[in-house]
């Protein structure tokens, strides 16, 4: 249950992050790392961000998350 309603706080959170991407950026300022490295800077960083969190939120909420950890860390299991 508190997996769910963590998914349900991430989707939300994405959802937040990608709509007032632009309120982030003048009240936190901006990532040099971005800047240099992405073609949008900080912004197209806050929106992928957002994408992120809106898609391990839905992971979540359909709890499909558990699987996916297990199928990408499976190779570094033990056997």
């Amino acid at each position: 249950m508190f997996v769910k309603i963590f998914g349900v706080f991430l989707f939300i959170a994405g959802i937040i992050l990608i709509i007032f991407t632009e309120w982030f950026l003048n009240n936190f300022g901006r990532i040099d790392w971005a800047e240099q490295k992405l073609g949008g800077g900080t912004r197209s960083f806050l929106k992928i961000l957002g994408l992120i969190l809106i898609f391990v939120g839905l992971l979540m909420i359909f709890d499909l998350f558990g699987g996916i950890v297990l199928w990408i860390f499976s190779p570094l299991m033990p056997k």
